[in-house]
């Protein structure tokens, strides 16, 4: 399978792709979303461009028939880890093995490109088969939690963003 990184000019199809995964009517059709949890955007375009500017952080996108599928948020952090983020998946596109392929390609980047030996995530607590599927794939919740991104709008009750890691060997 094979990705891409993102430039500018897939900002828009980027923003659409991330919203209909986690958001809204047609993010309930996949069961990574968090539309029965959050309302508001997932992200904004001022967010998307900020990434896409950043040199630190790289998006892998996957195309099938010309359409966005798949992506995946890369960024290094330094000393040895980087930060997987914003893993989205077409819900018509889910349970074919993209996310898990996302994430080969993400972790096999960040030790080629940056020497990371160390992989994190963040995961709403609350989303226990999410977090399932990530310790199959080798991440542990780490005890740690992170702020929100200022653009989240949070609901009455309490959600928290938990860090999930892996150690990922020496670099390629």
């Amino acid at each position: 399978m094979t990705f891409r990184i993102a430039t500018p000019a897939d900002a828009p199809a980027l923003r659409a792709l991330i919203e209909r995964a986690y958001r809204g009517r047609a993010a309930r059709a996949g069961w990574t979303h968090e539309a029965d949890l959050l309302d508001g955007p997932r992200t904004t375009p001022a967010a998307i461009d900020d990434i896409l500017a950043d040199p630190a952080q790289r998006v892998l996108l996957r195309h099938a028939d010309a359409a966005l599928v798949a992506s995946v948020v890369v960024a290094n952090c330094g000393d040895g880890t980087a930060y997987l983020g914003m893993l989205a998946v077409d819900p018509a596109a889910q349970a074919q093995g993209l996310g898990r392929a996302l994430i080969d390609a993400a972790e096999a980047f960040a030790a080629r490109e940056w020497g990371a030996t160390r992989m994190e995530m963040t995961v709403i607590h609350v989303r226990a088969e999410l977090i399932a599927y990530y310790e199959r794939r080798g991440y542990a919740l780490t005890g740690e939690t992170r702020a929100w991104p200022p653009y989240v709008v949070l609901p009455e009750r309490p959600l928290e963003l938990v860090v999930m890691a892996k150690a990922m060997g020496d670099p390629l």
